[in-house]
């Protein structure tokens, strides 16, 4: 699921990673630059590089956080958020298609499985 999430994040002229930032920022909003990257387990330099392509493409901006004008708060545009939503359509269509053989118990198994090794809520349309 992640290399096919990957193949449908590049047709949309993201990578893999911008799009999980993308997908973070929507599901999360208003976190520090350094909040998003411990949520990502992303390194500060790691973290900036991503966010500064994602700004030259329009799909981020970063505000300065209230009270403390040093944190920056990167906060998806609108345009961000509907190219995050038609990765996410996509990856799911894929997903669909991948699980289509397997029966629901089967399909809810997996599931449960994934989260108690990742984490405990579901995260449509990630790769998280």
């Amino acid at each position: 699921m992640n290399n096919a999430t990957g193949d449908q994040a590049q047709k949309h002229g993201l990578t893999l990673r911008e799009y999980i930032v993308l997908s973070a920022l929507d599901k999360a909003p208003g976190l520090t630059q350094g909040e998003l990257g411990k949520t990502l387990s992303l390194d500060k330099t790691t973290l900036m590089s991503q966010l500064d392509r994602l700004e030259h493409k329009g799909l981020v901006v970063r505000r300065s956080a209230p009270g403390d004008r040093r944190l920056r708060i990167p906060e998806i545009t609108e345009s961000g958020a509907v190219l995050r939503a038609t990765v996410a359509e996509a990856s799911a269509a894929v997903e669909a298609s991948v699980l289509d053989g397997f029966s629901r118990d089967n399909v809810a198994s997996l599931r449960q499985m994934l989260f108690a090794i990742i984490g405990d809520s579901e995260d449509r349309g990630s790769c998280l």
